[in-house]
Order: C-alpha cells, then sequence, then structure tokens
C-alpha cells in the first residue's frame, strides 16, 4: 500500500482534517474523503446569516461558494435578503427549503422562490439582480432556510448573454427507494436524471436518509466531487484512515461527515454512503476547468484586466450592453 497525504491550509481559524489514504490493490473505484472542511458563520446581503465552508473557491473547481442560508426563524419585519447587486463571469444557483424571497434581474426575469424551488441564473456578460423577503415573510415572519452556490463558467462562456431558469419544486424530480430521498437538481441519482440545461456538467442532488440507510451515488470518473452535510451524519464506506489535528478520528472502514462538514472526495467513479442517523446533505460534482480565476466581489474572470473592465463597464453604465 502507498500512503497517500493530502495537507490543505487555510486563513481562517478552522481546522482542516488531513487525510491519509491507503491505497490497495482491491480497493474498487469508489470516491474517498481527500479532506473535511469545517464551516463558519458570516453574513452576506442585507445582513442574512450564513455558513460557507472555508477557502471553497480555491478547491472545488467548478463550485466557487457554498452557503447555507440559515435556518433562521424570523419575526415579523426581520426578514433580510441581498438588494440589488451585478454579477458577471458565473452562474448562481439558489435552492429554498424553507421560507420564501423574491428574485428580480435586469434582464425582465422576476418570480417567487418557495420551498422546493431552484433558480439557476446564468449571469455571463451581466446580469443585476436582487433577491428579498416577500411581503408575506416580512409581514409574517418565519423560516428561512436554503442554499446559493456559485458556478464557475469556462473562459468561452464568461461573456455569454445572461439566461434564467426557474425551476418549481414539482418540475424537479423526486426519487425514493429504500429510506433515501433524493430531488435531483442537477445530474442523476437513482436512475433519475434533472432537465435542468448546464453550461458544463453539473451534479447537485439534495438527499435525506434514513439511519441504517445506503446510497451508491454514480459520478464519472474525472469530475471533482464533494458532500455537504447539514443534519445528522453520514460515512462513506471505504477502507481508509482519518487523521484529525489535534483530534484523531481514527476511521479503518468508514469516513464519517458530520453536521457542517464539507467532504473533498477522491477520484473514481461511484460513492457508497451509509447513514449512521437521519441524515440530510448535497451531492455536488463538476469538471476542473485548469484556468485561472480572477476574483472581486460580485465578478469572476480569467484575467485582472477583466476584472478591471467589469468594475468599468458597472460604473460607467455600460455593464447590460
Amino acid at each position: 500500500m502507498v500512503p497517500l497525504n493530502l495537507y490543505v491550509n487555510t486563513k481562517h481559524d478552522t481546522k482542516w482534517f488531513i487525510v491519509e489514504e491507503m491505497l490497495g490493490d482491491n480497493m474498487g473505484d469508489s470516491r474517498k474523503v481527500k479532506a473535511i472542511v469545517p464551516t463558519r458563520t458570516v453574513l452576506e446581503g442585507g445582513g442574512f446569516k450564513v455558513r460557507r465552508p472555508a477557502a471553497m473557491g480555491s478547491l472545488m473547481s467548478p463550485f466557487l461558494l457554498l452557503d447555507e442560508m440559515g435556518p433562521v426563524d424570523y419575526a415579523p419585519g426581520e426578514a433580510v435578503g441581498a438588494p440589488w447587486h451585478p454579477h458577471r463571469g458565473f452562474e448562481t444557483v439558489t435552492y429554498m427549503l424553507s421560507g420564501e424571497m423574491e428574485h428580480e434581474d435586469s434582464v425582465g426575469s422576476k418570480g417567487v422562490i418557495t420551498p422546493g424551488d431552484v433558480q439557476w441564473m446564468t449571469a455571463g456578460k451581466g446580469i443585476i439582480h436582487s433577491e428579498l423577503p416577500t411581503k408575506k415573510m416580512l409581514d409574517e415572519g418565519g423560516l428561512m432556510h436554503g442554499f446559493q452556490i456559485w458556478v464557475n463558467l469556462p473562459a468561452k462562456d464568461k461573456m455569454m448573454n445572461p439566461r434564467y431558469q426557474d425551476i418549481t419544486a414539482d418540475e424537479s424530480p423526486i426519487v425514493e427507494k429504500d429510506g433515501v430521498w433524493a430531488r435531483v437538481i442537477a445530474g442523476e441519482c437513482m436512475g433519475t436524471t434533472s432537465s435542468i440545461d448546464t453550461k458544463i456538467p453539473i451534479t447537485l442532488i439534495h438527499v435525506k436518509m434514513n439511519a441504517g440507510a445506503r446510497l451508491t451515488q454514480q459520478l464519472a470518473s474525472g469530475l471533482n466531487g464533494m458532500i455537504y452535510v447539514f443534519g445528522g451524519e453520514i460515512a462513506l464506506e471505504n477502507r481508509m484512515q482519518v487523521k484529525a489535528n489535534p483530534i484523531p478520528l481514527g476511521i479503518l472502514s468508514k469516513q464519517q461527515i458530520q453536521d457542517g462538514e464539507l467532504a473533498l472526495l477522491s477520484d473514481g467513479d461511484e460513492i457508497l454512503i451509509k447513514s449512521g442517523s437521519e441524515s440530510e446533505f448535497l451531492i455536488l460534482a463538476g469538471p476542473e476547468l485548469n484556468e485561472p480565476i480572477e476574483r472581486y466581489g460580485p465578478f469572476v474572470m480569467n484575467t485582472r484586466e477583466e476584472i478591471h473592465q467589469a468594475l468599468s463597464d458597472y460604473r460607467n453604465g455600460t455593464f447590460l450592453r
């Protein structure tokens, strides 16, 4: 066996787990955990609370950001969102679990995002939009919970025309089998395929599992994969040894991923998942773009000159032309 050490650094006051995989001849093609990234809580937009894995953009192409919005139980008049702001060079995905948000953008799209709905917005060469709590949420309050994910675009698509895909809960396919429930937002799960149009191959699946349930998720080899757990805990059934600094986890045959942890996965063509308790998580996968990333706030391009151009266009009123 050959040990493979992966060390990941962080600028924040969070601990990264260091994983030592023991690669043997009989390991097969199931994916293993390379690193576990904890989350931190920050305030975004108009002041709403999000739980965010540290340094996402440098780790998991093509995903630039993974924000778990809430859960926050707002009193009447307290709900907040993200007022009008620009984007260029990538896609934003908003997925609601609880509460309501109202979307409006510069290309004329407008609608309410309710539980189970997905908004897939391709900013391309430029879009300005807002996501704010509905009047009902402001008047009555209530639980707000969901996700916003940023997906990078390859250089050839960064200046494409913007577009907006609104997928309601009843249009987003759900599959249930043997104690596993899954909403297939993008990609495929248990023989069910999403109809959403993505510029690059993306897997995004919301999974709930009963205690003791198992899921075999197929993923094409060569795609980057990760799992974000936001309820309970799961384990990948692989032979590996995990070290934590300073506390060892010491799991020989299973790697646990707990609430609030993002697991970065090795290559392979499937993930073998067992739920140790009632659990809830996202499975994400996409290609390594192998392109430089220049990022400034809501703009993600390939060169610093392109960022300067985006800022100039926005300030000069030519951003949407």
